[in-house]
């Protein structure tokens, strides 16, 4: 099994951009806009492109993006699935034109590292998705009490239909810990972890570090690292911080 396909086999793939058919509306729960708001989703505007390297050292799996939202550019620096070096850049609307291995592996991993990065601006963004809010529960690592948010994903339609999010939130509406629960085919079925790391990268809030088991038992940590954001009318990357570091600094620059 390559490093792509045990991946895909971990960790879901979602549909990001284009909603599948469903004959009626969702129910979402007030969370899933307040969830987006702590994350930035209001100030996405602002970006212009986001790096970021993709891990799983227990599959000696690293992947680097860069990703322009507003033309939907995306350029891949890794391995194929030979483990040879690859550089390439596309547009996600212009996949038709290139080849198998980034139609059939470069994008689809993309997908995948790309929504693990941002998914709390996509529990805003994916209003075909119904969102619960059920209350105050023990987390299932912790075992502190958290609001129990709960995201499930139409039977139809998109990379991983009828998928379950379970999102354990805080106060501050930020993710703490989350189960994911597989629908379909494949192994394994699910997959319990944190939501930690976190660091702020020009407008955005992310979770850069995520410890976790899989429901046959394996640890399996994924994290993110040389991370950036170029914002709108400039050329320089604003490196991501740590989140508490930048609230401090923000905080005596107040004062």
């Amino acid at each position: 099994m390559t490093n792509l396909s045990r991946l895909a086999a971990l960790v879901p793939l979602s549909v990001l951009f284009i909603a599948p058919a469903i004959s009626e509306a969702q129910q979402r729960a007030p969370i899933a806009e307040q969830i987006g708001k702590a994350y930035g989703v209001d100030s996405f505007g602002q970006v212009a492109a986001i790096r970021y390297t993709f891990n799983i050292p227990a599959f000696k799996l690293s992947r680097t993006w860069v990703w322009e939202p507003k033309t939907d550019t995306v350029s891949y620096e890794g391995t194929d699935k030979e483990g040879k070096p690859v550089k390439v850049t596309y547009k996600r609307d212009e996949l038709s034109s290139q080849s198998d291995a980034v139609k059939n592996e470069i994008d689809p991993a993309f997908v995948n590292d790309h929504y693990i990065l941002l998914y709390p601006l996509h529990v805003a963004w994916d209003d075909w998705a119904a969102v619960t809010d059920e209350g105050t529960h023990e987390m299932p690592i912790s075992k502190k009490p958290a609001r129990r948010v709960v995201v499930k994903y139409p039977a139809q339609g998109g990379y991983s239909p009828g998928d379950t999010w379970e999102l354990y939130v805080g106060k501050d509406h930020r993710l703490q810990e989350f189960v994911f629960k597989r629908a379909g085919a494949g192994a394994p079925k699910g997959y319990t972890g944190t939501w930690e790391g976190y660091e702020k990268a020009g407008p955005l809030l992310l979770s850069t570090d995520h410890e976790g088991t899989t429901d046959d038992g394996k640890s399996v940590r994924v994290f993110f690292s040389d991370v950036a954001v170029k914002v709108v009318g400039s050329d320089k990357w604003v490196n991501a911080r740590s989140a508490s570091e930048q609230s401090a600094s923000e905080k005596i620059a107040r004062q």
